[in-house]
């Protein structure tokens, strides 16, 4: 929500580039570009909530790469007990365990939506295959 400029529940381009100009790792606007594109399921070009938390579900999985973007933003999200003290650390490791919950959460809608998107992809080739059969005896 902060670096929600727009207030529309989404980090669009330019929001990301501030944002993550804000947190130290500056990113070229190609950079930007494949940063959303590698969690951006639904290919709105912006990431909602759910996809924003797919970047530390990936990391968390080592499923980024080094050099990329969102591993540095992954990698922001860390904390130095030293600077916050450790009433903040507490509160960010409270905060970031609830956000693993959310996020397995949100996992799970995402395989159920996937499963959809399979099981509606694998009928449409049925009905076409039905309607070819049905073509190929109009044909004769």
């Amino acid at each position: 929500r902060r670096y929600d400029a727009g207030k529309d529940g989404f980090i669009d381009l330019m929001e990301l580039k501030l944002m993550m100009e804000k947190l130290g790792a500056p990113q070229t606007h190609l950079g930007l570009k494949n940063m959303i594109k590698e969690v951006d399921e639904d290919l709105d070009s912006k990431l909602s909530f759910r996809e924003f938390l797919l970047i530390f579900r990936k990391a968390a999985a080592g499923e980024l790469q080094e050099d990329s973007g969102l591993h540095a933003l992954a990698r922001l999200s860390e904390i130095d007990v030293s600077t916050e003290g450790v009433k903040g650390a507490k509160n960010f490791f409270e905060a970031k365990a609830q956000a693993i919950h959310e996020a397995s959460r949100f996992e799970e809608e995402i395989k159920a939506e996937q499963e959809e998107k399979k099981k509606q992809a694998e009928e449409l080739k049925q009905r076409k295959a039905a309607f070819k059969e049905l073509q190929s005896t109009f044909k004769q």
